[in-house]
């Protein structure tokens, strides 16, 4: 539980913001870790060779910026809930928890090596399988490994907002949490059947199914339902849940479109992702249907011809980029980007919020658009 501060705050807004976030950070932290060392031992007692998917869970959870459990607090926080309650903290680290599985199961889609620098789950355990020498496939072992590190983070998940809706409002955000969750399944799997019917799809039509993709798959997980989950849990009527929404969405969307650009353009020490690994993957974002739709015939051919070559260097990687940044399509994304932030700004200055929360929410607002990793 976060510790109320003994005095009210006397400081700028900016200063409240730090002071409080540093408080449920360290909360989170502590939260966060206390379950796992629990989660450890349940499964010490089953056998010592489980072990390893906690600590693949562990390394996970382990950094980030923890951007959805601070939306989770902010918008209980703006919905008059305490600054030393429980609940906010137990949500955010059951969105900790569903987010290291999306993670960990998007890793195994894309065939990502790595996440935030160091091997992704899968990989973890496929370099376990080779170095010990045991029998089978190796690869095929590290996935299914990570399909179940991910799956218990799913079941840690749940546990974990049960426990929090223990108040009389714990059946409104039950209803959001279970909507994001069917939202993000969804939007996963038209991520993944747009990598499969892409190329046949019109640039109009692929355009548009790349936003709603996006729409379902990051920018409603990533920002309107965390900030929606905790001002429901604080008692927020459907007035102030719809202004809530009116900001994060297009803020979520601002924020997955930047995450498009990154995955082409992003340097990898910043990114942690090696250089055009979006582009290996053949993923249809809206900055690839966007420039699509504005090449010509001959430079269309190139980029579907190219895009989704597990085997592109970093010659073809930057050919692949210099055919999108003449077509346009960089700089539309980003116009888009600036519009939907502009939406988003104008939609906070609206929210009627203390002067605290307001300064948060703009600040995790402003991170998320002009990020470089």
């Amino acid at each position: 539980m976060l510790s109320a501060p003994a005095t009210p705050y006397q400081g700028s807004p900016a200063h409240d913001v730090t002071a409080e976030q540093d408080l449920f950070r360290g909360s989170l932290t502590r939260t966060i870790d206390g379950f796992l060392a629990e989660q450890r031992d349940v499964l010490a007692a089953i056998s010592e060779e489980s072990l390893p998917l906690i600590s693949s869970i562990a390394t996970l959870t382990g950094g980030g910026k923890r951007m959805r459990a601070l939306l989770c607090y902010w918008g209980w926080r703006a919905a008059g809930g305490s600054a030393g309650a429980s609940a906010p903290v137990t949500a955010g680290t059951a969105l900790e928890f569903f987010q290291a599985a999306a993670l960990i199961h998007d890793d195994i889609i894309d065939r990502s090596d790595t996440r935030r620098g160091r091997p992704s789950v899968h990989r973890q355990f496929t370099a376990s399988h080779t170095d010990a020498g045991w029998h089978l496939d190796p690869e095929r072992f590290g996935v299914s490994a990570a399909i179940l590190a991910g799956d218990l983070c799913l079941a840690f998940s749940e546990e974990l907002f049960t426990s929090s809706c223990s108040s009389e409002a714990g059946g409104a955000a039950r209803i959001i949490f279970n909507r994001m969750r069917t939202e993000v399944m969804a939007g996963q799997y038209l991520d993944l059947l747009e990598e499969a019917v892409g190329p046949d799809q019109t640039p109009e039509v692929a355009e548009e199914r790349a936003l709603n993709i996006l729409r379902f798959k990051s920018a409603k997980y990533s920002m309107e339902r965390p900030l929606m989950l905790g001002g429901a849990l604080a008692g927020a009527d459907e007035a102030l849940l719809s202004a809530y929404s009116a900001f994060a969405l297009p803020l979520g969307e601002a924020f997955q479109l930047r995450d498009d650009v990154l995955g082409v353009f992003g340097d990898p020490d910043v990114t942690g992702k090696p250089a055009g690994d979006d582009l290996r993957e053949g993923k249809r974002t809206f900055l690839i249907a966007r420039a699509l739709g504005s090449s010509g015939t001959d430079a269309r051919a190139r980029i579907n011809g190219m895009l989704g070559d597990t085997s592109l260097d970093a010659a073809s990687v930057h050919t692949l980029r210099g055919l999108i940044i003449a077509s346009g399509a960089l700089a539309h994304t980003e116009q888009l980007i600036a519009s939907k932030s502009e939406q988003a700004f104008r939609a906070l200055e609206e929210l009627d919020i203390d002067a605290v929360s307001m300064e948060a929410l703009r600040l995790l607002a402003e991170a998320a658009v002009t990020r470089s990793a």
